[in-house]
């Protein structure tokens, strides 16, 4: 019977630098088209958007201010944001969050707004 599940324990998994800071990628679209799964620190995410991907943010530690379209607000740990496709967002403090991408992030799909 072949295995068609993953499983991945983040500690164990190397994090890489991002345009947010660092992410470490426990479930990306080589694994599955349907959603990716990153862990992310976020110190300075520059303002982007996502064409395809909606995302998901929950806040597991720190605190920093979200700007989303033309709002701002802060965001502490059991913080849940939805940036649907196309809405424009950035992160700044120092905060780390549980992103799920629906469908999954595409490399090509990242349009950052402000160099």
């Amino acid at each position: 019977m072949s295995r068609n599940y993953l499983v991945r324990r983040i500690p164990d998994l190397q994090g890489m630098p991002c345009p947010c800071g660092t992410s470490t990628r426990a479930i990306t679209r080589k694994d599955t088209d349907i959603a990716n799964v990153h862990v992310t620190q976020i110190f300075e995410a520059k303002k982007h958007f996502h064409k395809r991907c909606t995302e998901i943010y929950y806040v597991l530690e720190g605190q920093g201010r979200m700007e989303v379209g033309d709002d701002v607000f802060d965001v502490s740990p059991g913080t849940v944001v939805l940036i649907p496709a196309g809405m424009p967002h950035a992160g700044r403090g120092n905060f780390k969050i549980l992103l799920v991408g629906v469908p999954a992030l595409e490399p090509d799909d990242e349009y950052l707004l402000e160099a």
